[in-house]
């Protein structure tokens, strides 16, 4: 039996290992419950589209700031 992952399950997932920070960490960053996001990545609950969305868009924007720096 395989088990199908939800999209919120998905993008949480991919979008903090791309930060590369633990869920702690994470957390502790976005000032999100640690059961909250561990709830949303193992599918027992779906964090609402918008959130998704914002913390996507916060996490890549920074991270081209970063390149931005980097890359002078």
């Amino acid at each position: 039996m395989s088990k199908e992952y939800t999209d919120c399950q998905i993008r949480i997932r991919s979008l903090r290992k791309e930060t590369g920070m633990t869920r702690r960490t994470f957390c502790e960053t976005f000032d999100i419950p640690y059961q909250t996001v561990t709830d949303w990545e193992l599918g027992h609950r779906s964090a609402p589209d918008y959130v998704i969305r914002l913390l996507e868009y916060y996490v890549h924007l920074n991270m081209m700031d970063r390149n931005q720096v980097t890359d002078a």
